[in-house]
C-alpha cells in the first residue's frame, strides 16, 4: 500500500501494484502535511494544519483517534519503531510523543525557538530528532523528554531529518565560525586557511570546501585522534 495526505484535506490509501484508490479517509478541517504508517501496517497516523494529529484503520479506513494539543499547524509525524508511540512537530516550536494505543500525551518537548518542521524516531526508539526553521537540529530522549544535543551549522531553515538503520550517522560534527563542533562542544580551533565556505558531514568524515577550490579531508577518530 501506499499513504497520501493532501491539501484536499484527504488521507488516501492505494494498491501499490494496481495503482487503485482503496480507502479516502476524511475527517481533518485543514490541509493534511504528513503521514505515516505504523510498523505492522494496521495504522496510519496524520498531521494536518487543523492543529490534530489522527490515527486510522488501514484496513477499514475508521478514526481511531484524535490527538489535540498542538496550537498551530501540525508539520511532521511518526510512529516509534514498536509501534506504540507517535511524535508529532509543529509550528508552535513543540515536539510531542503520544500514546498510539490510547492518544494521551506523554511528553512535550521544548526548545526550539521557530516550528518545527520535521521529526524522526531512532531505529531502537530511544531517541528522538527534530529540525526547524530555527537552523538546529536537536536530538532528545524520547524516555524522559532531556535534550541531548544541538546540533548547529545550517544557515538556512532545517527541513528534514533522518537517522541512518543502524543509529548511529547523523551529523553531529560541524562548523561553526572558527572551530570544529561536536554537539555544543569546541573540539578543534580552525586556522584562517583551513576555515570553508562550506561542509560536508558523514560520521566522523567532514570535508570542508575552500574559496580557492581546494578540499580538506578530515578524518576525526575517537580518542580525540585527527587525520588530515
Amino acid at each position: 500500500q501506499v499513504v497520501s495526505g493532501s491539501w484536499d484535506q484527504t488521507v488516501r490509501l492505494w494498491d501499490a501494484a494496481t495503482g487503485a484508490l482503496q480507502q479516502t479517509l476524511e475527517g481533518h478541517t485543514h490541509s493534511v502535511t504528513s503521514v505515516a504508517f505504523s510498523p505492522d501496517g494496521t495504522q496510519v497516523v496524520s498531521g494536518s494544519w487543523d492543529q490534530t494529529v489522527r490515527l486510522w484503520d488501514a484496513a477499514t479506513g475508521a478514526l481511531q483517534q484524535t490527538l489535540e494539543g498542538h496550537t498551530h499547524s501540525v508539520t511532521s509525524v511518526a510512529f516509534s519503531p514498536d509501534g506504540t508511540q507517535v511524535v508529532s512537530g509543529s509550528w508552535d516550536q513543540t515536539v510531542r510523543l503520544w500514546d498510539a494505543a490510547t492518544g494521551a500525551l506523554q511528553q512535550t518537548l521544548e526548545g526550539h525557538t521557530h516550528s518545527v518542521t520535521s521529526v524522526a524516531f531512532s531505529p531502537d526508539g530511544t531517541q528522538v530528532v527534530s529540525g526547524s526553521w530555527d537552523q538546529t537540529v536537536r536530538l532528545w530522549d524520547a524516555a524522559t523528554r532531556a535534550l541531548q544535543q544541538t546540533l548547529e551549522g545550517h544557515s538556512g531553515a532545517v527541513t528534514s531529518v533522518a537517522f541512518s538503520p543502524d543509529g548511529k550517522h547523523i551529523p553531529i560534527l560541524h562548523v561553526s565560525g572558527e572551530w570544529l563542533v561536536e554537539g555544543t562542544a569546541k573540539y578543534l580551533w580552525l586556522p584562517t586557511n583551513y576555515r570553508p565556505t562550506c561542509e560536508a558531514v558523514w560520521g566522523r568524515i567532514v570535508v570542508l570546501g575552500h574559496s580557492s577550490g581546494r578540499l580538506s579531508f578530515l578524518q576525526i577518530q575517537q580518542g580525540l585522534h585527527l587525520s588530515i
